[in-house]
């Protein structure tokens, strides 16, 4: 079993950048797809980026290309989720996912879930 675990979530004016980690330990990961999903307040979680450890073929949802960028360390066994020009839109609770496909439903991950980190993009 993989575990997840997220950190780099804060506070930033709107315009502004953040970067997301999402560290993974346990069993070997080469298989796994790792996702970003988010979710924000009374919102249902929605899917953000996923990249594959072996393809490394990044996926994106519309309303963040250009402007997120997901890449992978395979020595540090960690994914990362560059944002820039955070918009307001953008606050929601972010969490990394290891599935072993690409899966664009939260309730399609089976494999594992971080704990989320919070962004919160201020007008």
């Amino acid at each position: 079993q993989v575990q997840l675990v997220e950190s780099g979530g804060g506070l930033v004016q709107a315009g502004g950048s953040l970067r997301l980690s999402c560290k993974a330990s346990g069993r070997t990961f080469s298989s796994y797809t790792i996702h970003w999903f988010r979710q924000g307040l009374g919102k249902e979680r929605e899917f953000v980026a996923a990249i594959s450890w072996v393809a490394k073929m990044p996926t994106y949802t519309d309303s963040v290309k250009g402007r997120f960028t997901i890449s992978r360390e395979n020595a540090e066994n960690t994914v990362y989720l560059q944002m820039n020009n955070l918009k307001p839109e953008d606050t929601a609770v972010y969490y990394c996912a290891a599935d072993r496909g690409l899966k664009f439903y939260a309730d399609m991950i089976t494999d594992a879930w971080g704990q989320g980190t919070q962004v919160t993009v201020a007008s």
